[in-house]
């Protein structure tokens, strides 16, 4: 292990802080490319038909491609040993492939994120670590273009590097949250950025939906304007990570490892004593715990939103495809919003608010009547107003309630307890159908994370929780 001699101190001036704010916008504004444009909208739809066109020319090869396809279902129950595509050597149903590829994709994250973080942390090179993480990501997102005909292997291969880039990628631009902001300002612009980052992502959403909706009059395939959408969301990830590279700035660490290997084995210590401190910061894990309980219930709220809207309400894809839309553009007023509310009644009270909001708006989804476009686009507005906000001040939040030189190993463990949750509240959901076979009873089953999640940050001392941590206390929390 070499020491190296700590540099000289940052400009801390507000001037500078401000510029790397800036810059860090820049990143939420490039990233959520890949979530609206990639896995909200566009991958899953088109993966599962590639998957078809495979299993359709492995066990119907008689048929032409087109029939295939649109007989497909009824082939497989008159031939149900058939309709499978490899994966790994297991057949799985076309239609499960694109769910497989998100399980592992998520799966993966839970193991490596906690290393990333410890990575980054360590050696201090986080600037060098989000660009590489983003530029990944970016490339495997630009060869989702390739993906054609039967290549879903390809195309499920190409999503899973890209998720795990764009985690990784993610745990240490938060991590960079605390570090360019005093815990005064630490709302602001955590809003800001999330804001920002529905701004990116649903500009570039409008754009490629308009493509994919006018690609006859341009005299493209519909498969063609999906491969060019989905290389658009890894260029626009990738023009704009430029801005955050060129305005972020590392921070000393006492000491690194000189090589690459001996930097990887002192992460893992690193995490390793991580782990086993934070039983020293049990308001710490409280909020944590908090978090993961009231996110799922938000998570799965939007994650069953569009099937919600074609179960229960009996919408087509046009109104499902507007609301998306809608929720993108006015999520970016609705972030700011409680971050303008935040500064005024504390971040708790705002946070705790917000969750009592999130009960009512599943609470009249109970009452939405089926074809009623408007109140549906209603409910929307008012997840959207907050959606980001919630998201945006938890992460506040949580910056003020961890250690200094611990920010990326914390914020993945921030990051896995969302991605690994995840299966609770989709169980609840899956659970609630299959004793009541009503959407709306399984969006209403969701009450219970957002009702438990309010009580357990209710009995989170924060102001202790960040003396704890080593952290000023912000004048209003």
């Amino acid at each position: 292990m070499a020491s190296t001699a700590p540099p000289a101190a940052l400009d801390d001036s507000p001037a500078a802080r401000r510029r790397e704010q800036r810059g860090w916008y820049f990143y939420d504004w490039a990233n959520s490319a890949f979530y609206t444009t990639i896995i909200s909208v566009f991958l899953g739809p088109y993966l599962i038909p590639v998957a078809k066109t495979a299993a359709c020319a492995k066990d119907f090869p008689e048929l032409a491609s087109e029939t295939c396809m649109s007989q497909f279902d009824a082939l497989v129950l008159r031939h149900p040993g058939l309709g499978y595509v490899d994966v790994l050597g297991v057949d799985i149903r076309p239609a499960a492939f694109f769910g497989l590829t998100l399980t592992v994709a998520v799966f993966l994250q839970i193991v490596f994120l906690p290393i990333v973080g410890a990575l980054a942390d360590h050696t201090g090179r986080k600037r060098e670590l989000l660009g590489g993480f983003a530029y990944v990501g970016a490339l495997a997102t630009m060869g989702l273009y390739f993906v054609e005909g039967d290549r879903y292997m390809l195309g499920g291969l190409l999503f899973v590097v890209a998720n795990l880039a764009y985690g990784s990628s993610v745990v240490v631009y938060d991590s960079f949250l605390p570090q360019i902001s005093t815990p005064e300002e630490r709302d602001g612009v955590s809003s800001r950025g999330w804001a920002i980052g529905y701004l990116g992502g649903g500009l570039l959403l409008l754009l490629n939906l308009g493509l994919f909706l006018q690609h006859d009059s341009l005299g493209l395939s519909e498969g063609m304007a999906v491969r060019i959408s989905m290389m658009s969301a890894g260029l626009w990830w990738a023009i704009f990570t430029i801005v955050p590279l060129l305005r972020l700035r590392n921070r000393p660490v006492a000491t690194h490892e000189t090589t690459t290997l001996r930097s990887v084995g002192g992460s893992f210590r690193q995490l390793g004593r991580t782990l086993a401190e934070l039983r020293r910061y049990p308001l710490t894990l409280l909020f944590l715990v908090a978090y993961l309980v009231y996110n799922d219930g938000v998570q799965t709220v939007i994650g069953n939103s569009a099937a919600f809207a074609s179960e229960a309400l009996k919408l087509d894809k046009t109104v499902q495809i507007t609301a998306i839309l809608m929720v993108q553009f006015v999520a970016f007023f609705g972030a700011l919003l409680l971050g303008w509310l935040a500064r005024r009644f504390g971040t708790k009270r705002t946070v705790l608010a917000s969750l009592v909001l999130w009960t009512g708006i599943v609470v009249v989804a109970m009452f939405v009547g089926e074809g009623q476009a408007l109140q549906f686009y209603l409910m929307a507005f008012a997840i959207a107003i907050v959606l980001g906000g919630t998201q945006a001040l938890s992460r506040s939040l949580f910056s003020q309630v961890i250690p200094k030189g611990r920010e990326a190993e914390y914020f993945s463990l921030l990051q896995i307890s969302d991605k690994g949750s995840a299966f609770i509240g989709s169980l609840t959901v899956t659970i609630a159908l299959q004793l009541t076979n009503s959407y709306r009873i399984a969006i209403v089953s969701m009450i219970i994370f957002f009702v438990v999640g309010f009580v357990l940050l209710a009995l989170t001392n924060l102001p202790k929780a960040i003396r704890a941590a080593g952290n000023e206390v912000p004048s209003r929390i």
